[in-house]
């Protein structure tokens, strides 16, 4: 069986990159299609494959740092890829991958890590953030837009079965598509050491420094708990103007590597998340270093977060505005005894990658199995009577 897994663009390894490497873990003789690939070898390696093949947008002029400049070509340069020759195909979507073309004999499972949010109900959000909320440069994003979200649908259909990382993904591709998903949480990463030594004695932010992300707000909140100590870990446009408003207890520790990100979600009080986010990765990588988790309560945090029974993991605030988030760490201070690092791990546990790969790949057999019966089923053909005169 020959596998295609088409990713929409490579230049940075985030979490959709960690579901890739996975799949390649699954299918390792897997081509790897994306419209572009800009990752230095040693990321290449790391996710398991030398060199994806790629659209005409690989050799475009500024495509490595403006590529978001060609949002209305990627319709076009996806649909290039000729994947006619592959039994299975495997596309990892947040923007078009899933629109790969494929014929009827061939089986297409479409992981979908959100539908294009800036297409759909972010819409505004991202215009306003982009400063495309008024005038004729909004008109004109606004119709490429527009016309992203008519591809975008009519594309849904294409994908013989479809894998959200999420329920609250899988409710979204409902009521944008009209179709149905199934839930195949992305893995993380599980340490390979527990740190089990005392807690210090802050809060812990990690993020990227940008308006929806929500730091703003417990940057503020931590203004109203001024006995307590943030460290906010990331980097980002609203750097800057986030350190100005930040009171004395607040510490910027900018990007900081892996294994220093991981130390401070092991020593610290809690997790802060403010942001609404399909899945987020991140969250579950606190609770993998055994720190409860503070978060907002929509979005896929709703799904990795404990917030009842004895093994409880974290709480939630109901809104992202300062007022909330400080009721939020006052209530944790009075339960943070409650909250174990146990059961933090145990929760960790069930989105590791080892069952991430086994759920997926029980999926696809299933599809594969239902695919062929259909295509071994022919339609029975039935003479055609002539009248007689």
């Amino acid at each position: 069986m020959r596998v295609a897994i088409v990713h929409d663009w490579l230049y940075i390894v985030g979490g959709a990159e960690r579901v890739l490497e996975q799949l390649l873990r699954i299918y390792p003789d897997a081509d790897v299609f994306a419209l572009f690939d800009f990752l230095p070898d040693a990321d290449r390696a790391r996710l398991g494959y030398t060199q994806a093949r790629t659209s005409f947008i690989q050799r475009m002029p500024f495509a490595r740092t403006r590529h978001r400049n060609y949002l209305p070509l990627m319709p076009l340069a996806i649909e290039q890829f000729d994947l006619s020759a592959y039994d299975l195909v495997i596309s990892s979507s947040y923007a078009v991958a899933k629109g790969v073309l494929t014929g009827p004999d061939q089986l297409h499972v479409s992981y979908i890590h959100s539908p294009m949010r800036y297409a759909w109900d972010m819409q505004h959000t991202y215009l306003r953030e982009s400063g495309c909320d008024a005038g004729m440069k909004s008109l004109l994003a606004r119709l490429i837009l527009h016309r992203m979200r008519v591809w975008d649908f009519r594309t849904a259909a294409g994908p013989n079965a479809i894998v959200a990382n999420s329920a609250f993904v899988a409710r979204r591709i409902h009521k944008v598509y009209g179709r149905t998903a199934e839930v195949i949480h992305p893995p993380i990463t599980l340490p390979t050491l527990r740190y089990d030594g005392p807690r210090a004695n802050h809060f812990l932010v990690a993020s990227r420094l940008v308006p929806y992300k929500n730091v703003e707000a417990v940057i503020r909140a931590f203004a109203l708990l001024p006995d307590l100590e943030l460290v906010v870990t990331g980097s980002g446009p609203d750097a800057a103007r986030l350190r100005e408003i930040a009171g004395p207890n607040v510490t910027f520790s900018g990007f900081v590597p892996d294994a220093e990100l991981r130390h401070l979600m092991a020593t610290a009080r809690a997790f802060i998340f403010a942001a609404e986010e399909d899945f987020g990765i991140i969250v579950v990588e606190a609770t993998s270093e055994g720190t409860p988790v503070l978060a907002l309560g929509r979005g896929g945090a709703r799904e990795t977060v404990q917030t009842r029974g004895p093994q409880r993991t974290g709480m939630f605030f109901d809104v992202p505005e300062p007022e909330a988030i400080a009721e939020c760490v006052r209530r944790f201070l009075l339960q943070e005894s409650h909250f174990t690092r146990e059961a933090c791990w145990a929760q960790a546990e069930t989105f590791s990658a080892e069952l991430f790969r086994s759920r997926f790949s029980n999926f696809v057999d299933d599809q594969m199995a239902l695919h062929r019966a259909a295509c071994e089923t022919r339609p029975r053909i039935v003479p055609r009577l002539e009248a007689v005169g």
